[in-house]
């Protein structure tokens, strides 16, 4: 799942995007083969990655007392509502890998993060309303394949973006005997 700042994306830019994204919709209909769902997500979600990562807005994250909010909000409920696989903290947005558990729904456990995040930034900041855009992408992991991809991709993201390590928030569950990581092993 990833979600963004509010002012992390120009509206020109996304109404632009949006355009381009109905036409190409409508030229390809569902259901899709993975060739074209590839060359969707290539065309259109990396677009939206692209221009994330260079880092446009205010860039709050990239304030550590800020990301670490986000961090801890993330590691709250994990075990309980949801169970962590991975997260970045960007100066702009989040990317996380997650699967929520039994008795909750995505919608719910991202509105929670979502809110207590945005509430206790917007205190600690002084900033009043909203703080996130209310769209987010998801994407449902098909196999094991699919989930190293979107591991890979949130542990390069930082290196990408050319990121200093104080700019950004890792984390990844321990899938090998080394437990836990704190900063992305590529850096």
């Amino acid at each position: 799942m990833t979600w963004r700042l509010g002012d992390s994306l120009p509206a020109s830019k996304l109404r632009q995007w949006r355009e381009e994204k109905n036409i190409w919709l409508g030229r390809h209909p569902q259901p899709w083969d993975d060739a074209t769902e590839e060359a969707y997500h290539k065309r259109f979600s990396g677009k939206i990655d692209a221009w994330l990562d260079q880092g446009a807005g205010a860039c709050l994250l990239r304030d550590p007392a800020n990301a670490e909010i986000v961090a801890g909000a993330l590691r709250h409920f994990d075990g309980e509502r949801y169970g962590l696989a991975s997260f970045v903290v960007m100066p702009n947005h989040v990317h996380v890998l997650f699967h929520p558990l039994k008795g909750h729904r995505l919608r719910e456990i991202l509105k929670s993060w979502k809110g207590f995040t945005a509430r206790e930034i917007n205190k600690r900041t002084g900033r009043k309303g909203p703080l996130w855009q209310e769209d987010y992408w998801d994407r449902l992991i098909r196999s094991e394949r699919h989930f190293m991809k979107y591991l890979d991709y949130i542990r390069e993201n930082p290196a990408v973006a050319a990121l200093s390590a104080t700019e950004f928030v890792f984390f990844e569950r321990g899938l090998s005997e080394e437990g836990d990581q704190e900063s992305p092993p590529s850096l």
